[in-house]
């Protein structure tokens, strides 16, 4: 099939999902949108972009599935240890000096992130004065972020990324493990409140001292990476701490200007 009609079926299957779902994929990375779209119709036998846009519009089960494959992203705990370890000493001094904190984690999939910041929250003495605002648009990941329930078989790599966060613990501390799965202290989530927002529709709920948003901007086009950074910028206080993944930058937004580095090769900013 032409390049050119496979762009059309998929920019079609997303004009379908906003209006029957009100879930906004519209001005996501088209290459990245594609090759999942593509993947999906293969994972869920479909016989082209356009059988999948019938059954997702007829049949919601079909869209949650869909809404696995288009949302899911690579993740892990402590990911990019270096990010931590520069949170930790550059931003908590910071934020000890607050009586209470509200922290945002946007787009927390399944919760590895959520679980990380928690964790140092609380080697830190902040996390019973912290609330944590973990969200997402896929409802089935923000329900296994709020389990706290990860593959034992990633462990070994959590452990060496939470040691090179600069971790004070032991990290088998913070879980137990049983049938193959570690399930995180409940004690860690007490302070979390998992809920749905899009970055691409939804807007500004409360005013934060962090965001972290790691490894989410690289799946959206520039209009869209430019709101959510707006909504970044208005959400966070005054000299507010802002996290992003290590290939995502401020560079070409028209609300960069409203940051200043903290730690470039982190991604680690602060509101002017």
């Amino acid at each position: 099939m032409p390049q050119a009609l496979i762009d059309l079926e998929v920019r079609l299957l997303m004009e379908a999902i906003y209006t029957r779902y009100n879930h906004d994929f519209r001005e996501y990375s088209g290459a990245s949108q594609k090759r999942r779209v593509l993947h999906a119709v293969q994972q869920l036998g479909c016989e082209s972009i356009s059988d999948l846009q019938g059954r997702v519009l007829r049949d919601p089960l079909t869209f949650a599935q869909l809404l696995e494959i288009l949302t899911v992203p690579f993740t892990e705990m402590f990911r990019e240890p270096e990010f931590f370890l520069a949170l930790r000493q550059q931003v908590m001094p910071v934020l000890h000096t607050y009586p209470s904190l509200k922290i945002w984690v946007a787009g927390c999939a399944s919760g590895e992130e959520v679980y990380s910041l928690a964790i140092l929250l609380h080697e830190e003495q902040l996390l019973e004065r912290s609330i944590i605002y973990a969200t997402d648009i896929n409802p089935a990941a923000l329900e296994r972020a709020r389990q706290g329930i990860f593959p034992l078989a990633d462990l070994q790599l959590y452990t060496r990324n939470y040691q090179a966060a600069g971790g004070t613990n032991g990290f088998s501390d913070y879980y137990t493990a049983a049938y193959g799965a570690a399930r995180f202290d409940r004690e860690l989530s007490r302070r979390v409140t998992f809920a749905d927002h899009s970055l691409a529709t939804d807007h500004v709920f409360s005013e934060t001292q962090l965001i972290c948003c790691r490894n989410v901007l690289i799946y959206f086009n520039r209009s869209l990476q430019d709101r959510a950074i707006g909504l970044f910028a208005q959400s966070l206080c005054h000299r507010g701490f802002l996290g992003l993944g290590s290939k995502e930058s401020l560079d070409f937004s028209a609300h960069g200007v409203a940051f200043e580095p903290v730690a470039q090769r982190e991604r680690l900013f602060r509101k002017r």
